[in-house]
Formats: C-alpha cells, structure tokens, sequence
C-alpha cells in the first residue's frame, strides 16, 4: 500500500534535521527543535503525544537518569577528586608517556561504568592537559586514548554511554544486565585497545621526563582542601552505584536512584542550586527531548513500523545474519553520525525485529548487538560521539588542537578490530555457547 503524502513529509523534515545535526552546519539542540516544530506544523506532534505517550513522546526515565548523574558529577567536581587523580597518574608514571597512557586507559575505564562516557571525558580531559602539560609531553595520543577508552568503556553499564539508556529503557534491559553480557566484552576489549594504542602511537611515546622537576613537590593529597566533604560524597556515590545494582530487587527504576543520589549529594555537600545546577548540560538534555519527539512523529505515521517489518523480513529468521547485519549497520552509520539520534531513530525498529523471533529483553541478541555497534562505532571518525566532539572541542580551547583526519586514521583501526571481536564475542556466546 502506498504510503500516505503525510508519511513523506514527515520522513523529509526528519532527513533535513539529521543532515544539519550530523554536518553541524545548525547547532544540533536547533536542528532538533527546528524539525519539532516541522512535525508540529504538519499535525503530527501534541501535547499528549510529545509528554505523556510512551512510545511516541519525551522518555522521562532517560532524561531524569542524566539530569541526576549531571548533578553528581557537578558536585564530585568542587572537591578536588580530579585534580587528586591528574597529580597522581603524574607521579606514578614516573615520567614515562608509556605508563602514562596506560594509567589514563584505567583511570578512564573506571569512571566509565560509573558515569556516562560525555560526563567521564568532561572530567578527565583537563586532567590529561594538564598531566601532558606539567610533564611537557605530548597530548595527542593520551587524549585520542581517552575518547578511545571512554567509548569502549561506555559498553560496561546501563549508564555508561546514552545510546544504552535509550536501549535499556525500551528493551527493559537492567543495570545487572549489562554486568553479565555487556561487562565481560568491555574488559577483553579494553586489554586489546592497550596493546593498540602501544603500537599506534609507539613513536610519539618514546621519550622521558623528570617528574620531580615537573611536578616541584606537588603531592596529590594537595587537591583535597576539605577531606571530610570528599567523605561524605564519595560516600553516596557508592550507595547510588550499589543501589543501580540491586533495583531490579527493590524495585526502583534507575531514574529515581540518580534523582535520589543527587539529592543526598546536594544535602551531604551543602551546595547551592546555583551551583550543582550552573553545571547542568541543559542543551544536551534540551537535545535528546527533541530527538524522542522527532522520531514519535515518525511512529506516528508508521514509517518506524514500516522499516521494522522489512528489517525482519530481511533476516528470514535467521537470528546471526540479523546480529550480524545489526552489529555492522549501526558501526557504520553510528561512524558517520553521532550516536545518539542514531540510536534513538533505529530503537523502535529494532523493537520490531526482536519481537519477530520471539525473544524478549536480555535473551535476544539482537538488543546486544545493538548496544555494541552504536557503542563501538563511536570510535571511527572524530564526530561519530559526543565524547569524541568534547575532547577535541577541550583540546583546541587549550590550545593543542586535533584535527578530524588526525583522529580517524587511529579511530578506524580501533573500530575495525573491537567490532571484528565482538562479532566472535557475539557468536560464541549467543550462538554456539546458548
């Protein structure tokens, strides 16, 4: 059956947004909300669809999960952790770039589980320009390591990357899902990207500084001014990471331990609004309230269901070619795109091919190779992730600038030989192992 003219207009409006989010030639937050009011024009966005419809409006669970880590993070920020964590990767490298970005590969592995890879890059690109810098080496190669890290590091948790809360929220995935399928993938992968980054940039980490002149007696215990406050946050960070593990068994949605973590970390800090909220990414919170609309507007006129039905068609029931064509598509696309509208358009349709096999939630692979191409493919070129545009957006204000090509050439390879891995992950553990 023909598809009604309204299907293609909306299919029109869509296509133009994504184009200037993903060419960058309009900010991406009014690329969005200039397609939202498109959609509103054609009849095809209202209140009740936009705020209160599941399936074709703002998903509140995502939004509130971001807005409440954003705060925590805002909070951890003041109390000197970071810059604690810069003076120590400085002196425990003993001036050894080698050392070095194998110590920021696991300072950034293990904030990735537990915060979102934008939030993790935001907190540890100042402290790897200013390691680099009190050092006099090089940055490039431990920046380019970062995004790297953070990206493959966004596969450990529900709420270590935004493409996974968007998924998780729709698949019913739980933290303690990814634990058990996403975590163990994530540790091979993030041993292998070591071995990399040793062979890509072996030229550029040859060299050797004297640290004690570097640093002139700066110890780590300088950053910490108030030890008790440190205390009390990393306190309820841990309690809100414990409680993300166990709300399946409460039973609390993710979105209401983040809100609840939050507020506990603004009473123990005794910060002011203007303080924990001046930190807030409002536009980036803007931006994905904008993307859930535009792509209601295409569930609405059934386009999402169309493409749905005829990616499971293609797949003729054979569940490895569809993981398989899944895992390759969203690295590509994922690649070329950010990944967040990426993920947010392709999640109702991916919805239609899991319920083509009759799996539901964890047990499908197809939800698994999902998340690890959205995920992985953020890795391939300089724009594909928005942890990818934060770094080099840090870098450049700081003066030591990378270029887009500078950072793929190392992205494709990375790309190229975690996804072929997880294509082998996938396959043993889904497919020959189940």
């Amino acid at each position: 059956m023909e598809p009604p003219i309204i299907a293609y207009a909306a299919i029109l409006v869509f296509v133009i947004s994504y184009a200037l989010i993903a060419t960058e030639k309009v900010h991406r937050v009014a690329a969005a909300l200039g397609g939202v009011a498109a959609m509103i024009l054609l009849g095809l966005v209202n209140a009740d669809s936009a705020f209160f419809t599941p399936h074709t409006g703002v998903d509140w669970n995502v939004l509130f999960l971001l807005f409440g880590m954003m705060v925590i993070v805002s909070i951890l920020r003041h109390t000197g952790l970071f810059e604690y964590i810069a003076l120590w990767a400085a002196r425990t490298s003993q001036g050894r770039p080698t050392r070095l970005i194998i110590l920021l590969v696991v300072v950034t592995a293990v904030f990735s589980p537990i915060l979102d890879n934008v939030t993790t890059v935001l907190l540890v690109t100042p402290v790897t320009l200013s390691v680099c810098q009190r050092l006099r080496i090089d940055p490039l190669p431990h920046l380019i390591a970062l995004i790297l890290t953070a990206n493959v590091g966004g596969l450990s948790t529900l709420i270590a990357d935004p493409p996974n809360i968007i998924i998780a929220s729709r698949a019913g995935l739980t933290f303690n899902d990814f634990l058990v399928h996403a975590l163990p993938l994530c540790i091979i992968l993030l041993v292998v990207l070591v071995g990399l980054l040793q062979l890509l940039f072996r030229k550029q980490l040859h060299v050797h500084v004297d640290v004690d002149e570097a640093l002139r007696g700066l110890t780590p215990g300088d950053a910490i001014e108030d030890k008790a406050l440190l205390a009390r946050c990393l306190t309820v960070l841990v309690l809100t990471m414990v409680a993300f593990g166990l709300h399946t068994l409460l039973p609390v949605d993710p979105s209401i331990i983040a809100l609840l973590g939050a507020g506990a970390m603004v009473l123990v800090s005794r910060t002011t609004p203007q303080e924990f909220l001046g930190e807030v990414e409002w536009m980036t919170l803007a931006f994905f309230m904008a993307l859930f609309v535009l792509v209601g507007a295409l569930v609405e006129v059934g386009v999402i269901g169309t493409i749905g039905r005829m990616a499971a068609n293609l797949m003729h029931g054979d569940e490895l070619l569809g993981a398989t064509g899944l895992l390759l598509f969203s690295t590509v696309v994922g690649g070329l795109i950010d990944n967040i509208p990426y993920t947010t358009a392709m999640t109702p349709v991916v919805a239609q091919m899991v319920s083509s096999t009759g799996q539901v939630g964890a047990d499908s692979p197809l939800w698994w190779t999902f998340v690890f191409g959205a995920d992985l493919g953020g890795n391939a070129t300089a724009v594909a992730a928005g942890a990818n545009v934060v770094v080099l957006g840090v870098a450049a204000k700081w003066g030591r600038p990378i270029s887009f090509w500078r950072f793929t050439r190392v992205g494709l390879v990375v790309t190229a030989v975690t996804v072929a891995l997880t294509w082998v992950y996938v396959w043993l553990r889904y497919f020959v192992l189940a």
